[in-house]
């Protein structure tokens, strides 16, 4: 998020939103459910997130914060780009294979048709900004071949897709097979 992070029930409130989404995007989401989820009224969660759409933006914004967070420095001089590439694959690999939860802008990426524009944008901007760590952590631009061979938007889609096959299947050897092909490859 571009404010300061938040606390006590609208954390929660993100948590249970950001949890919701995972598992059946956007329209999964409604605040009397939140408000159940958190303990709460409805009316609380308004007024944390007046509209679905704040709370929306706020859910990516969040998430976005987190993953680059969770990734760290892409230019760590210390590092190889193997470490760096393993430690991408290493987060989605948490969530998909330990956790069992896809991407939550994967989710709500192949709705963006259908989002309303601030959270398709926050959408967007969590996507960019994936493909610009992407593209420095392998010392190339966020489109276009790395000197390793790999392009930044084919390691972001590969990781996606094979989140979304081993769920969806039930087959974690799936996701495996696509972490070992991009590690070979770093």
């Amino acid at each position: 998020m571009t404010t300061d992070s938040p606390s006590g029930k609208a954390a929660e409130i993100l948590d249970a939103a950001e949890l919701r989404m995972r598992r059946g995007g956007y329209d999964a989401v409604s605040f009397r459910d939140l408000a159940a989820d958190v303990g709460i009224k409805s009316a609380s969660v308004h007024y944390h997130f007046p509209q679905k759409t704040d709370l929306g933006a706020a859910v990516v914004e969040r998430y976005t914060e987190r993953m680059l967070e969770a990734l760290g420095r892409p230019d760590d001089p210390a590092e190889t780009v193997d470490d760096r590439l393993t430690r991408l694959c290493d987060v989605y690999r948490h969530a998909a294979v330990d956790k069992g939860l896809i991407c939550l802008c994967c989710v709500l990426g192949s709705q963006s048709l259908d989002l309303p524009p601030p959270v398709a944008g926050a959408v967007g901007r969590f996507f960019e900004g994936l493909l610009q760590w992407t593209g420095a952590a392998l010392g190339a631009p966020a489109v276009g071949p790395a000197p390793a061979g790999l392009d930044p938007a084919d390691i972001v889609g590969s990781l996606q897709g094979a989140m979304v096959l081993a769920i969806a299947t039930g087959r974690p050897e799936l996701f495996e097979a696509t972490r070992r092909r991009l590690l070979r490859h770093g």
